[in-house]
């Protein structure tokens, strides 16, 4: 028997038929469901906008007021024929794994999700299912992230071992960035942090949803010798511009799961490589399709042919989506 066929997986998303609605759609839509506030799965111009309160503020700071309707994490909703519910994903701030229940039949769609425990966010909540939508960004064997304190910890080392310099880190600014901050706040680091412009809104967001990031200070006109010591962080895009450039010799970090790939970070630059990712990796991957136990796991954006190839070897029926939009620059 085939099951989900009441949710059709189109190239501009997921499209549940029996509710009448889109699951992170890459074009507007009437009625869009998002799962977290990135802008590969967050757009602009839709109709109705179903995410949890947190997600709803983000896309108001990205794109301006929104046709919101706020779903509340354990809060259910009736579309058409379809029981909807947002469980945490343990991503970003708000971001949530979709939970569909329709004839007797329960599709949970991931969005991005991690496993690893993270201060700035709802963890990850398991939610058995027939169907389970994953996504696979780094859905390859050779991705195993180290521990998160252990790579904090390198910046600090690094600002010890040469005070004369600066540390830039280069974070995306939404949920990296505040990661960071509070992860450094986590292991001890009270000094004032110095932000890029770009980074200031979605940080006072996160501290008006009450993630304390300790003191904040803006990186743009403060003498460069103030700066000596200290940590800066900017956008990945800053770290090699001319707003770097004034900054007091800067050892040039990058947070992100990427930087496992060397490659990667020679491409930018990077002097100090921080692995440090918003997403699940490969043993967390497999181990939430185990522990899950669904009948069929549909693989999006990502690595896809491994993890399917991971479940076939054990009898697991899967299929890679086609969806268009997704990309993997937001680690």
């Amino acid at each position: 028997m085939n099951i989900g066929r009441w949710i059709e997986p189109r190239p501009e998303g997921i499209y549940v038929r029996a509710g009448d609605a889109w699951i992170d759609p890459s074009q507007p839509k009437p009625r869009a469901l998002v799962t977290h506030g990135h802008a590969d799965h967050a757009r602009g111009g839709h109709g109705e906008v179903w995410a949890t309160p947190e997600t709803l503020a983000i896309m108001g700071v990205r794109y301006g007021p929104q046709a919101g309707r706020p779903v509340a994490y354990g809060e259910t909703i009736r579309l058409g024929d379809v029981e909807i519910g947002f469980v945490p994903a343990g991503h970003v701030l708000g971001s949530a794994q979709i939970v569909l229940d329709h004839g007797g039949e329960r599709v949970v769609v991931s969005g991005d999700y991690k496993r690893r425990p993270d201060p700035t966010c709802a963890p990850f909540q398991p939610v058995p299912c027939d169907v389970f939508v994953t996504e696979a960004t780094f859905g390859l064997p050779v991705f195993r992230h180290p521990e998160p304190q252990h790579e904090i910890a390198k910046l600090l080392a690094a600002l010890r071992a040469e005070p004369e310099r600066c540390i830039l880190v280069g974070a995306y600014a939404l949920g990296k960035a505040q990661r960071v901050i509070r992860e450094l706040r986590d292991i001890g680091f009270d000094d004032p942090i110095y932000l890029h412009g770009a980074l200031q809104r979605l940080c006072d967001l996160y501290v008006e949803q009450g993630v304390d990031l300790g003191e904040l200070r803006p990186a743009t006109g403060v003498a460069k010798g103030e700066l000596a010591g200290r940590i800066v962080m900017s956008p990945p895009g800053a770290l090699n511009d001319r707003w770097s450039r004034r900054l007091p010799d800067p050892v040039t970090a990058m947070a992100s799961g990427w930087m496992r790939v060397r490659q990667r970070a020679r491409q930018r630059n990077v002097e100090l490589p921080i692995i440090l990712s918003d997403h699940a990796d490969w043993d967390e991957l497999t181990d939430t399709i185990l522990e899950l136990a669904p009948r069929e796991v549909w693989v999006t954006h990502g690595r896809e042919d491994a993890l399917v190839h991971w479940c076939a070897q054990r009898q697991i029926k899967a299929r890679a989506l086609d969806l268009v939009g997704f990309d993997d620059e937001d680690d």
